[in-house]
């Protein structure tokens, strides 16, 4: 099993993977398709939301998203303040200037439609891009699911995927599709888990660009957190939710050296770091997907405690970390979800606790068994997390919980290094059994904002 580090790590923006860098990257495959085909009749486009994207997707800026995407935008490439001039103008104009195609009426106020009723069946998170004629009749029609972390696939790869692990498996090392396979090969190899993935991404891009896109990366967490330990002031949305992570962090520099300081200060780092990330996400700022937007600062957060708190961090360490991170966040995708539509908030915080808690054993020290063992500590005690933000936006509990995620994924690192390696529950078990959890969880405790904390506000 082949995911790239760098399709788990992707730099975009916020304030959703599923919500808001999906449609956006799908409006902009379906202008490619439309460029691929004759283009001298088209003449308008239209879209509609189904499912979570419907019923949450004003609150994750869906709708914004998809008007990007058909301004030719893409998640890693965004000039926020050049696509806020251009989507006034199709507000203003109501037409499209795609290039290579020509120009196409789309009026966002009624052609871009949230539809309440049933989801598609593919996915909880479907979007309908139809391109229409003079005439007004459908000349393209296409059917995207945002499956999660950012991923986006057609009604037709949902439902026959390319069956490439078989006939490329061969030009990989290590072509581990689970847990119980990735130790045996590191058994047998004696190559750590980073070592086993550096190797199998070398196979796809030679080993410098590697080496720089993890740094890329780690810069991007990185500066996502020093942004939100600098701004203050409130979020966007409907909740009015104040940003705390710079008074937080400004509190704790105070305190630094004291000798009346609790020794459990250290958590307060830990956790100010993710919820600076998670207040820049919330604020539709440069994030990166770890899996995803929703559980962007679990990751960072845990990468930062190691190099600022941890006895003899090594920097050079962090790609070892995000190495070791993206082989269990690619198995837990391959054989469960990431997708808080599909598998609730388990998928999401949950993963990016085990993906957090593997790399912080691995660079302390950890063997490939008690790595393994680190990653199904954090993800066992994640299982049944319901994913319930409140007004469909993603801070009320979305923020807070990545900071207590990645308190988990430290506890599960340290009591992982305490023991041999050895436990009761494989990672594989775990995987499946937050897969079963998501399979008969209600959809009203996935993503749509119709259940739990959702419907349960103060009433004030």
């Amino acid at each position: 099993m082949f995911l790239s580090v760098f399709d788990v790590f992707k730099i975009g923006i916020g304030p959703s993977s599923s919500h808001t860098m999906g449609p956006m990257t799908a409006a902009v495959r379906f202008l490619d398709m439309l460029r691929a085909q004759e283009k001298s009749t088209l003449a308008a486009i239209r879209v509609r939301l189904h499912g979570s994207l419907a019923f949450t997707g004003k609150g994750h800026a869906t709708d914004r998203a998809v008007l990007l995407g058909l301004l030719d935008y893409r998640p890693d490439g965004l000039d926020v303040d050049e696509a806020e001039e251009r989507i006034a103008e199709l507000w203003r104009t109501r037409r499209l200037h795609p290039a290579g195609l020509p120009a196409l009426d789309f009026d966002p106020e009624t052609d871009l439609v949230f539809d309440f009723g049933p989801p598609l069946p593919g996915h909880a998170n479907g979007l309908v891009f139809q391109a229409l004629d003079r005439a007004g009749r459908v000349v393209l029609s296409e059917i995207f699911y945002s499956i999660g972390g950012g991923f986006v696939v057609t009604a037709a790869e949902r439902e026959s995927p390319p069956a490439a692990f078989a006939s490329e498996a061969a030009g990989w090392p290590y072509p581990f599709h689970n847990a119980a396979a990735m130790l045996r090969m590191a058994r047998e190899s004696g190559v750590s888990i980073a070592g086993m993935k550096r190797a199998n991404e070398v196979v796809v891009r030679p080993a410098a660009e590697v080496e720089k896109k993890l740094g890329d990366i780690w810069a991007a967490m990185d500066g996502c957190i020093e942004r939100g330990l600098s701004l203050d002031g409130q979020l966007p949305g409907s909740l009015k939710v104040k940003r705390r992570a710079k008074a937080i962090h400004q509190q704790l520099l105070r305190e630094r050296g004291a000798n009346s300081g609790q020794p459990h200060v250290v958590s307060d780092w830990l956790s100010v770091y993710a919820m600076a990330v998670n207040e820049e996400n919330a604020a539709g700022g440069k994030v990166v997907t770890a899996p995803t937007n929703g559980a962007a600062g679990v990751v960072p957060a845990v990468i930062r405690y190691y190099l600022d708190h941890c006895a003899g961090a090594d920097p050079a360490k962090v790609a070892d970390f995000l190495l070791t991170a993206a082989a269990i966040g690619g198995l837990i995708k391959h054989n469960a979800s990431i997708s808080g539509a599909e598998a609730g908030c388990q998928g999401e915080v949950g993963s990016a606790a085990a993906m957090a808690a593997a790399g912080l054993c691995a660079v302390l020290g950890g063997t490939p068994e008690q790595v393994e063992n680190a990653a199904e500590i954090a993800l066992e005690h994640h299982l049944g997390m319901t994913c319930d933000p409140v007004a469909g936006l993603v801070q009320v509990p979305c923020i807070e919980r990545n900071a207590i995620g990645a308190t988990k994924a430290v506890a599960a690192a340290s009591l992982a290094l305490r023991g041999n390696g050895q436990h009761f529950m494989p990672l594989d078990n775990c995987i499946q059994a937050m897969r079963q959890t998501g399979e008969e969880m209600s959809t009203k405790f996935k993503e749509t904002s119709l259940g739990g904390l959702a419907v349960n506000l103060p009433e004030c």
